[in-house]
């Protein structure tokens, strides 16, 4: 018997057309959400987030660094980094923010992507939630190569606001809200003489107003009773009689609220909040059964959630992502969550240790695939997430079959947030090579369990990480990076425009006995580079040298011409006084002259090690 030929699950995946498909991102059925159909896509995204595994998410923004000494390098420590991330993030805007669902069924992904359009239109006339945001030209630029209709976005894109936002503005809007236990006082404080009249005065308005809108005695005057409800200072609240409590202090507010339960069979209270924060005023709605009242408090609980919804707008997909506590999995998480945090969270905290507790609050579990990445072991550059992907197929054989059940309609435009579907086969595939599966993460096993929880929540896990404006570019894990201790890096400028690292070095070299030892030079900038020291204790030598007026031989000459010397404190000065000048020299200058009025145990750098590629900068790139 001849034996049947069984071809490989290597060579099956070469005669697949949906596999072929799929190598073709604009083949990928991404649904496009708009203001349009956004309402009415909201259950199906839920019901998707709340069966999945895992929740990829990727952004595309309107720029991430105004200068290139602002992107986050491999000399930065992951506070240096965090202060830059955090500037971009407080400029730039999102215009589209793709996420997809997806599950992990052995070798399969079944992903479910959309991509949001956004657009922070001040739709409640209150300057929320932006004013106005910075473009950077070649993001601007790689979106319109990739067909992306700008018109669309600004009329047709999705407002939002965060979470801060909404707080603000519900009190900027002045709208009643239903009391609840957490504004009623548990406590009965002792009342003075003050608190008493004004109790009394209150209640005898309360009981007049109230029989004057149930008096039924048909011998009184419908004139008589209108004008006693206008002296009683009687309103309309929908179609019940309502009559406002003006007070002066949240003291009155709990006296009020304290008062009113003697009438709570017929009377709903209501805060009216200042502009200026805090209570404006109490008011009280007559209802005329408890089953009116019932329906009164009904319909305040749909008028507000129809006006969250309309306030939330994109937030409301945050929310589902942040409420089914699902691992979301990102490629460049420090930006991405920057972005996130500032735009639907509230205002970014001042330093990394507070980002990371805040924004867990929100989202417990974040992977970064580039931390994944480098568990596998060195992997050279790649310029995008499909060179890493077909690097790792030609390095291990663990194929992923990606299934997209076809959600778009043959209409919209399937190009864009295709890297988020990118991101989750290449995820997939990581998974698939470090053994983890979806089982690790609600598995009682502890060995289990910490599979997926050691990667998570690792912020500033690739020093050197890309941010160019095609959002899909990454960097792999490379073992050309060795560790620098901070102490042994000294920032340079004051030399000549347009000098290269190489003809800086050589200057450099029998300049000073300094340089008799093992250093590098690295350009930050056109305006400053940055000298490696070799040998621990040379570094403070060298400055000091640079301070001091005994300065001799070449480095007299360098000095005289304007070259000037600072340690990485100074550096990290730079950033947290926010110093983002276009040129590092500049803002080197202003950090040094207001360092008299500044402690320098204040900018103390709590990682004392850096991440330095042995790759020189290209200042073509620059």
């Amino acid at each position: 018997m001849v034996p049947q030929f069984k071809p490989s699950p290597l060579r099956i995946r070469f005669f697949c057309t949906k596999t072929v498909q799929q190598n073709h991102h604009h083949r990928w059925p991404i649904k496009q959400i708009t203001k349009t159909n956004f309402n009415e896509s909201l259950s199906e995204i839920k019901n998707h987030i709340s069966s999945s595994d895992f929740i990829a998410v990727s952004l595309q923004n309107t720029g991430s660094f105004s200068s290139p000494w602002h992107r986050v390098s491999t000399f930065d420590t992951p506070d240096t980094a965090y202060l830059k991330a955090k500037f971009a993030a407080e400029r730039f805007q999102i215009l589209q923010f793709a996420i997809c669902p997806f599950k992990l069924q052995a070798s399969k992904v079944i992903a479910y992507p959309y991509n949001f359009h956004l657009f922070p239109r001040d739709e409640l006339k209150m300057g929320m939630p932006s004013y106005s945001f910075t473009c950077q030209t070649s993001y601007l630029t790689a979106m319109a190569k990739e067909g992306f209709d700008f018109n669309t976005c600004i009329y047709d894109g999705i407002s939002y606001l965060s979470e801060a936002q909404e707080s603000s503005a519900k009190v900027r809007m002045g709208n009643p809200m239903a009391v609840d236990h957490a504004t009623k006082s548990s406590s009965s404080p002792a009342l003075s003489v003050a608190d008493t009249v004004f109790i009394e005065r209150v209640r005898s308005r309360v009981k007049h107003w109230k029989n004057a809108c149930t008096d039924s005695d048909i011998k009184t005057e419908a004139l008589v009773t209108s004008l006693r409800k206008i002296v009683l200072g009687g309103e309309q609240f929908g179609s019940r009689p309502s009559m406002t409590i003006d007070v002066c202090s949240e003291r009155q507010v709990q006296l009020v609220l304290k008062m009113l339960e003697d009438f709570s069979d017929v009377l709903v209270p209501l805060i009216i909040p200042a502009k200026g924060g805090g209570t404006q005023a109490v008011r009280a709605v007559l209802t005329s059964s408890d089953e009116d009242k019932d329906l009164l408090k009904r319909e305040l609980q749909t008028f507000e959630f129809e006006q969250n919804k309309r306030v939330r707008g994109f937030r409301e997909v945050i929310d589902l992502i942040s409420a089914s506590q699902k691992p979301i999995v990102a490629h460049n998480s420090l930006n991405d969550f920057t972005f996130i945090h500032s735009k639907f969270l509230a205002p970014l905290p001042p330093n990394m240790d507070e980002f990371i507790c805040s924004l867990r609050l929100a989202f417990p579990q974040v992977i970064d695939v580039n931390y994944l990445l480098k568990d596998i072991g060195p992997v050279k550059k790649m310029a995008n997430i499909s060179a890493t992907i077909a690097y790792l197929k030609n390095r291990f054989f663990a194929p992923i079959e990606m299934e997209i059940p076809n959600q778009a309609n043959e209409n919209e435009g399937k190009i864009h947030g295709h890297n988020v579907v990118k991101i989750c086969q290449l995820f997939g595939k990581l998974c698939s090579i470090l053994k983890i599966t979806p089982d690790a993460i609600e598995s009682s096993d502890d060995f289990l369990a910490s599979a997926i929880n050691r990667y998570a929540n690792i912020f500033y896990s690739l020093p050197g990480s890309s941010q160019e404006p095609t959002n899909e570019e990454i960097r792999g894990w490379t073992n050309d990076k060795r560790k620098v201790s901070c102490e042994d890096v000294v920032f340079l400028w004051g030399f000549r425009e347009r000098i290269s690292a190489g003809i800086l070095k050589n200057m450099l070299q029998g300049s000073h006995e300094v340089f008799a030892e093992a250093f590098n030079v690295r350009m930050v900038d056109r305006s400053c580079a940055i000298v490696v020291f070799g040998k621990p204790g040379l570094s403070n030598t060298f400055k000091n040298v640079m301070n001091s007026k005994e300065v001799s031989g070449p480095l007299r000459e360098m000095v005289s011409d304007g070259l000037k010397a600072a340690g990485y404190e100074t550096y990290q000065r730079v950033c947290s006084s926010g110093l983002w000048e276009s040129a590092l020299a500049d803002a080197l200058d202003k950090a040094l002259a207001s360092h008299s009025c500044l402690s320098e145990a204040a900018y103390e750098t709590k990682q004392s090690e850096i991440y330095l590629s042995n790759e020189l900068i290209n200042l073509a790139e620059l």
